[in-house]
């Protein structure tokens, strides 16, 4: 009888301490993913965010996919156009669900994009995103990017951004 109970115990404990260790996995990503690419998105610095990405990485848009990192110079050119264009942009998102292990991390959530240019309103752009993240030589890189404005046919919009609050870092 006391075997049973020792064992129920042990067992018990198991997915407390994975979820435990997943949350600690995850904060790292925020800390060394999610919050410098905020940032970089912000100060419009596009090497910043391009050090956020693998090497290699698979990059789908509505525009089609991505197998050559084209999207990091695409990412050099649009900043610095900002700049010039004395543009500033503000970025916010949530996530919808995260799967995470040791060793990667799919990641679905939503996204606001606000561009104002020499100081106007903020115009908005909304999104949905689909990221997965690896652990890369120790390192935790995006490995797949994956975006729309569009589900099912429909506009993502502010009402559907609004269902969570944005995170903060």
């Amino acid at each position: 009888m006391r075997f049973i109970f020792v064992f129920v115990v042990l067992l018990s404990s198991v997915p407390i301490g994975a979820q435990t260790n997943v949350s600690q996995i995850q904060k790292e990503i925020d800390k060394t993913v999610w919050k410098p690419f905020q940032k970089a998105f912000e100060t419009l610095n596009g090497a910043a965010l391009n050090s956020t990405y693998a090497d290699e990485v698979l990059r789908v848009t509505p525009d089609g996919i991505d197998t050559k990192n084209e999207f990091k110079t695409a990412n050099l050119n649009r900043f610095l156009k900002n700049k010039t264009d004395a543009a500033t942009i503000t970025l916010d998102f949530w996530f919808d669900s995260r799967h995470t292990n040791e060793t990667t991390s799919y990641e679905v959530g939503f996204y606001r994009i606000g561009t104002s240019y020499y100081g106007k309103e903020p115009n908005y752009n909304y999104g949905q995103f689909h990221i997965v993240i690896k652990k890369i030589n120790g390192h935790w890189k995006i490995t797949q990017d994956w975006d729309t404005a569009r589900i099912n046919g429909n506009s993502i919009t502010s009402e559907d951004f609004q269902k969570q609050e944005p995170l903060k870092f």
